[in-house]
């Protein structure tokens, strides 16, 4: 399978618009090497000519037009044919599902989602029932750890990403409101996990990481009161729902003894050092075997 990394940081995207923290002065001003990313997204697929987003954003325009297997062909009844899929979201956050609107234009959109992301998305933010207006939307409903084919020998398991982030909308189920994704090439056998949020490592959370060659795994924050510390939140990074990279119990020290092939942060906050090429926080996760996403990041798994 073929993977590309639309987005790679997190809401707001790096620089983020109203932000003048370190990190945002220091790409906006090319003081320190630095690269701009847009907000986290992945497309995923078998032949390099269907292809499966993960996450909407809402630089979902950019971010196509960024990967020319992902233009518009010749196609009946008009030449506004997609090779674009289906859409999977591992959460209702507005940084992964703003980008649906904008697929209005389409004839019909799949959507797979978790009934708690998929109530949330109707009922809660209403950004279904607006879509809906435009166009069709197939909901299917992912249920998770069951093996899903979606074509091609390509497949998905979903699995549950236990969180206590307060939900802003919907019902405030908490079974299902997160999921990360396990892709896997059938005809391989390689895999792919897809995790751009996860508060806690669980046992279970790890066992699906088990054999996986690729691990594209949240890195909001490098430190759990980082956005404390600079004065823009009063919420520790574990209380934001993310599992900081740094400190005891934290993602490095967790996962950079597994063995797995490639271990790459993303969905990185605009404040996280780790954006910084030369700083010290980037060469720790460099050598602890680590990498940090960039937006175009393209593997073969």
């Amino acid at each position: 399978m073929w993977v590309r990394v639309l987005g790679s940081a997190a809401g707001g995207g790096f620089p983020q618009w109203n932000c003048a923290c370190p990190t945002c002065r220091a790409v906006r001003d090319g003081s320190r090497p630095s690269r701009p990313r847009t907000q986290s997204s992945i497309a995923v697929s078998p032949d390099y000519r269907r292809w499966f987003l993960l996450n909407a954003s809402p630089d979902i325009h950019a971010q196509i037009e960024s990967l020319p297997a992902l233009h518009p062909f010749s196609g009946p009844p008009s030449g506004r044919a997609s090779p674009l899929q289906a859409v999977l979201l591992t959460d209702a956050e507005l940084d992964h599902t703003l980008g649906l609107l904008l697929l209005r234009e389409g004839r019909g959109l799949e959507l797979h989602a978790t009934e708690a992301v998929h109530d949330t998305l109707s009922n809660g933010t209403s950004l279904l029932r607006m879509l809906d207006a435009y166009c069709p939307v197939k909901w299917q409903p992912v249920v998770p750890e069951a093996d899903i084919p979606l074509g091609d020998g390509l497949s998905y398991r979903a699995f549950d990403v236990p969180t206590t982030k307060r939900a802003r909308f919907g019902s405030g189920k908490r079974s299902g409101r997160v999921v990360g994704y396990r892709l896997t090439d059938e005809r391989s056998g390689r895999a792919l996990v897809y995790l751009p949020g996860v508060q806690e490592l669980t046992a279970a959370v790890r066992a699906q990481l088990d054999d996986c060659a690729c691990l594209l795994v949240d890195g909001t924050c490098w430190r759990d009161d980082e956005l404390i510390q600079l004065g823009m939140a009063g919420k520790t990074a574990r209380e934001m729902g993310h599992l900081p990279i740094n400190g005891p119990d934290g993602s490095l020290e967790q996962l950079s003894p597994l063995p797995i092939e490639r271990k790459i942060y993303t969905h990185i906050n605009n404040t996280n050092p780790i954006l910084l090429e030369d700083a010290p926080e980037r060469r720790i996760i460099e050598q602890h075997g680590m990498e940090v996403a960039v937006d175009g990041l393209e593997l073969r798994i």
